[in-house]
């Protein structure tokens, strides 16, 4: 027996397009990830019928519902108030980012080339086979053997702060001791990854002054996630939604556009 297909307002969310989406909602099951993914797209369709009610009508389907955010959902902007109090609140948390003096060997491999990524991978697990007991002769093999500019410095990157690399690696540089060379390849969209961590800064907690805006920011962000999130629930409520359980009107459908 066929499940009921989900419709909203009468316009159908076919399966591929909920299979296409799936691939953008990593899950713990294909289960998780298809409601997820379904969810996204029921958000995104409440989102273009209004957007089409209000006669807005940007080529791009982003793009509409950028507009129409931008006239349906005013972003309160947080005042020196909530800022401060948000600062007392939080202080001890609020610091100067982590600083890391690392070198590395890079063993570059497109990511969609599955052949390519083995040999990658391949070629790291080698080069640390090939460190002594002290990884004393690092600098020498990322000079022989590493894919990045950086082998003209022993792989050295000098000293580098979280968003200067990708995810993967500062997920490595902060399980990482100081001393301590990784032990299996750390994969990102690069290749394979060897690293050496020779120091860890811990960062200081900031004055008010200079975290302002990040707090700002902050709070901004999390303004317009709560009104994002009330605006769909109000599309919510007045829909005609068919073929899944959306748990109510504060479901997480308005988590889906954030």
């Amino acid at each position: 027996m066929n499940p009921l297909p989900i419709t909203v307002n009468g316009v159908e969310i076919s399966a591929a397009a909920i299979a296409a989406e799936m691939s953008h909602h990593p899950a713990p099951s294909p289960d998780i990830a298809r409601y997820s993914a379904t969810l996204a797209l029921i958000a995104k369709e409440l989102l273009l019928q209004e957007a089409a009610r209000l006669e807005i009508t940007d080529a791009d389907e982003d793009d509409r519902i950028g507009a129409l955010f931008e006239r349906e959902v005013p972003i309160p902007e947080p005042d020196e108030t909530q800022c401060q109090a948000f600062f007392a609140a939080n202080q001890t948390h609020i610091r100067s980012g982590d600083l890391f003096e690392v070198s590395h060997i890079l063993c570059a491999a497109p990511p969609d080339d599955a052949e390519a990524r083995a040999e990658a991978r391949a070629r790291a697990e080698n080069a640390i086979a090939q460190l002594d007991d002290r990884a004393g002769n690092f600098a020498e093999l990322a000079a022989r053997l590493s894919d990045c500019p950086s082998k003209e410095a022993g792989g050295g990157l000098g000293q580098i702060g979280l968003g200067q690399t990708v995810p993967e690696f500062e997920q490595a540089l902060a399980g990482m001791r100081e001393g301590e060379t990784s032990r299996q390849p750390v994969e990102s969209r690069f290749g394979f990854h060897v690293i050496q961590m020779h120091r860890k800064t811990a960062g200081q907690p900031l004055a008010y002054e200079l975290a302002r805006d990040r707090i700002a920011s902050y709070l901004r962000e999390q303004g317009q996630r709560h009104a994002v999130s009330q605006y769909l629930s109000r599309l919510t409520g007045r829909a005609d939604i068919q073929g899944i359980d959306l748990l109510g009107v504060d479901s997480p459908l308005a988590q889906q556009t954030t």
